[in-house]
Parts: C-alpha cells; sequence; structure tokens
C-alpha cells in the first residue's frame, strides 16, 4: 500500500510539531491575565491602549517545544500612551513596564529584563515577551531598544499582511514549512536562526507562477523551498541584508553574525539533498523515502503515533472527496485573465539567485504613507511602487499589474500583462487607484536572459 506522504506531514505537524491547542488556550489565559496585571497598575496602568499577537503567534507558526529543554514563546506588543517626557529617554518605557510588573505579587519573580522587551518566566516550557511599543507624534509606530536607549520602527500589522499574502499564495503551505523546518532547528541544533529571519527568508522565496504545482502539498513546498533558499544562499558568500519587508530601511542583520550564517548556510544545503533524496524516493520506495524523512526529522517521524494519525486523516480525506467537500488545497491560482501573461512562458531559465523588494507608496499621505503600513488605499490615488535589489548590474525590470474584482471585470481591466520597465523609471512604476478590490503588483529581475530575482505586492483598493 502506497503511502500519503501529505497525510503523514500533516500527522507529523499534528502528533509532533504544532502547539497543542491546550496550550494556545493556556496561553490566552496567560496574556489575558498579564495585560489585566499591567493595566491595574497605579503608575502606568492608565497609559495601556491594547496589545496585540505578533510573531510566530500571530503568524501561526509557534510550535511545540522538543525537548523538555525547550520552551515555546510568544510575543505581544504592549499599546501604549506616549509619554513626552520619556521622548529623549526612550528605555524609561521598557523600565516603567518592567517596574509595573516588578510592584504585582503575581508577577514580580518571573520578570526578566531583554533589550527590546519585558519576559515574564513561567515555571514549565513557556514565556511571553512583552514589548512596549508607541506611536509617536509624527505618525510612527515604534519600539524601544534598551542598549542603544533608542527607539526602532516596527510594522507588526504590516509583516504579517506580508506574511499572509505569501502563505495564501502557497495555499498555507508556507506556515507549515516554516514549523517544520523551526522544528528541525531546535531538534537537529545543527544551526542557529532566529525565528523572524527564517520567516523573512522562506517567505521571500515564494514565487507566484506556477504555485499549484510548487506547493502542492507539504512535501513537495518543503523540497521546493527548501532548494529556493539554497539556491538563493549560494550566492551571497557572506551575510546579505536582511530587510524588514514592512519596514523599508529596517534590517535583522543585527540579530545574527558571519559565524552562524555560514553554519546555516551549509546545514540548508545539506537538509534542501537529503528532502531532494526523500522526495524523488515517494512513490517509488515509499520505505526509502521514510527513512530518508526520517534522516531530517528523526524516529518521531515514524512513529506510530503518526501513522496511525495518517490512517485517520486519509480516511478523512476518502469521505471529504465522496461528498464533495475538500479540507485542503482549494486552489486561489486557477483564475487567469483574457489576456495575463506569466514570466515562465517569456524565461525560461528562472533563477532566483538575488532579493528583490517592492515598496509601494501613496504621495500625500502623511509621510507618503507607506501601503504596508496603512493597508488600504482609497480610490483615485496614486501609487508609487520602487524595486530594491542586490542583483548587480546590468539588469531589467519587468512589471506587472493584475486587477481582480467585479469592477476590474465590468470594465475589462484585469489586465495582467507583463511590461519592460516601470513608467517612471527603471526600478519605478506609478499606478492610479481605480477599481476597488484586491490587486497586486509584481516585478522581476532579468540578468543576462535569466529572472534571478521577483517580488510580489498586495493593493488593497477601497
Amino acid at each position: 500500500m502506497t503511502v500519503d506522504f501529505d497525510a503523514h506531514f500533516h500527522a507529523f505537524l499534528t502528533s509532533t510539531v504544532n502547539l497543542k491547542p491546550y496550550k494556545l488556550t493556556q496561553l490566552d489565559g496567560r496574556v489575558t491575565a498579564i495585560t489585566d496585571a499591567f493595566k491595574k497598575d497605579a503608575t502606568v496602568g492608565h497609559m495601556y491602549k491594547e496589545h496585540t499577537p505578533q510573531g510566530s503567534w500571530a503568524h501561526e507558526t509557534i510550535i511545540n517545544p522538543v525537548s523538555s529543554y525547550d520552551e515555546f514563546d510568544a510575543d505581544i506588543l504592549l499599546h501604549l500612551e506616549q509619554n513626552l517626557d520619556w521622548t529623549e529617554d526612550p528605555k524609561t518605557y521598557l523600565q516603567q513596564v518592567r517596574a509595573a510588573f516588578k510592584r504585582n505579587t503575581t508577577y514580580k519573580d518571573k520578570v526578566v529584563r531583554k533589550n527590546r522587551c519585558v519576559r515574564i518566566q513561567y515555571a514549565n516550557d513557556c514565556h511571553v515577551d512583552v514589548v512596549p511599543s508607541i506611536t509617536l507624534d509624527d505618525g510612527r509606530e515604534v519600539i524601544v531598544y534598551y542598549a542603544d536607549n533608542d527607539f526602532e520602527d516596527t510594522n507588526p500589522v504590516g509583516f504579517a499582511d506580508w506574511m499572509k499574502e505569501r502563505d495564501d499564495v502557497t495555499d498555507g503551505e508556507l506556515r507549515r514549512v516554516i514549523r517544520l523546518f523551526k522544528w528541525l532547528r531546535d531538534y537537529k541544533n545543527t544551526f542557529s536562526c532566529p525565528s523572524v529571519i527564517l520567516t523573512v527568508m522562506l517567505g521571500t522565496r515564494v514565487q507566484w507562477w506556477n504555485a499549484d504545482t510548487e506547493y502542492a502539498d507539504i512535501p513537495t513546498a518543503l523540497v521546493n523551498l527548501l532548494e529556493a533558499l539554497d539556491l538563493w544562499l549560494a550566492g551571497h558568500p557572506t551575510m546579505p541584508l536582511l530587510d524588514d519587508p514592512s519596514c523599508p530601511g529596517l534590517s535583522f542583520n543585527h540579530r545574527w553574525d558571519e559565524d552562524k550564517y555560514s553554519t546555516f548556510k551549509k546545514k540548508v544545503s545539506d537538509y534542501a539533498t537529503i528532502a531532494r533524496e526523500a522526495y524523488d524516493l515517494q512513490g517509488d520506495d515509499d520505505a526509502a523515502a521514510l527513512k530518508t524523512w526520517q534522516k531530517m526529522f528523526g524516529p518521531e517521524f515514524a512513529a506510530s503515533a503518526v501513522t496511525e494519525a495518517r490512517t485517520a486523516l486519509v480516511t478523512e480525506n476518502i469521505v471529504a472527496s465522496l461528498s464533495g467537500k475538500t479540507l485542503e488545497h482549494a486552489s486561489a491560482h486557477n483564475d487567469v485573465a483574457p489576456h495575463e501573461e506569466f514570466i515562465t512562458n517569456k524565461y525560461r531559465d528562472v533563477q532566483l539567485r538575488y532579493t528583490a523588494q517592492i515598496d509601494a507608496r501613496v504621495p500625500g499621505s502623511r509621510r507618503s504613507a507607506l501601503l504596508r503600513r496603512s493597508r488600504v488605499v482609497g480610490v483615485s490615488r496614486s501609487v508609487i511602487f520602487h524595486l530594491k535589489t542586490d542583483a548587480p548590474e546590468p539588469y531589467e525590470v519587468l512589471w506587472k499589474v493584475r486587477n481582480r474584482g467585479v469592477e476590474a471585470e465590468r470594465v475589462g481591466q484585469l489586465r495582467g500583462e507583463i511590461r519592460t520597465g516601470g513608467n517612471v523609471t527603471r526600478n519605478q512604476h506609478r499606478e492610479s487607484t481605480s477599481y476597488r478590490g484586491i490587486h497586486y503588483v509584481e516585478a522581476y529581475v532579468v540578468r543576462n536572459g535569466v529572472v534571478v530575482a521577483s517580488d510580489h505586492h498586495e493593493v488593497k483598493i477601497v
């Protein structure tokens, strides 16, 4: 009997990798208690505005601790009213938040000071990082970096939107692959990489053409994303600039170093090779494929609990297909506009060795608002898209604008053609917002006849 490897990976995630539902419920309760305690503080409790999950909790990439020595963690942004007296001494925000918890009998012995947060450390397998966040008079949302006594720009909602864009392209496989890679990191202990950097590197590797086949199921997405990451890393002998995709000019490089990058690069190459070997064995020699996947994920990958869960999932999928329902992979990529073009039809050679990033701004808005901050734009406005890339010259840039929704379709303006060069400069393109809906713009960097970098930016017009 052949092995359904997609069901097997789902079972492995459910039984081993994913944070258990009761722990998520426990986390919700703890965060509610933490924020309630802060709000009741007589000194700074009145500064509370709201709190929001961020990081792996918000992105649905949080994982179960691998061993008894590991912890799962969650980050929350604690939005505070601005205190003008602390403007020249930003670390005061962190000091005052820490002091508030030290004054609380429940948390006074659980508080740990960190550079960007106040950590609430629980005795078992969890800690919660409380990150003070302030919106300044100029509209910037910032957090505090204690060591430098300075503000840092942040855009957690924009980052979450960016992550969701890429996850939607893969029909949810990106977040599953990130969870698997984080589990691999903690299980193997052969490399070290902050989760936010791992998320950026894998999310940036997602491409939009042939998405149905590239990310058809978990093992397919895992192999393709690992090989794409390996190819990109091979083009960067030293650590490249790791930009926050939601905050132009802000990078995550200070959270890593060259030695860790070098080790990571080597291990990604190793694991990409193993994953390809296992994937190619699937269907021909399933027993050998399982053993090869175990080289990456350990004996747990074929444990009895996983195989039993796989059997249940396969049965569930059969019942669902007979009833006309689908549990996974409801494709969002099979709507093609009448004149739409795809980059792979123009260039057969695609090797995404470099990074491309589109920043979109709305001129005339406050501080020429970054679209990933404002999240939406009204009709009858202009949006300027600027492409940044580390691809070496000479190169050309191709742009694609794809409208979606009933308004654009009604007037025959779904578009989707690919054009060389932006209409402002090679790397800059201007569009007007004429039709409500969720549209997108893509840019492709072509060098010597090879597509070497690309990016995708959604535009929600209301």
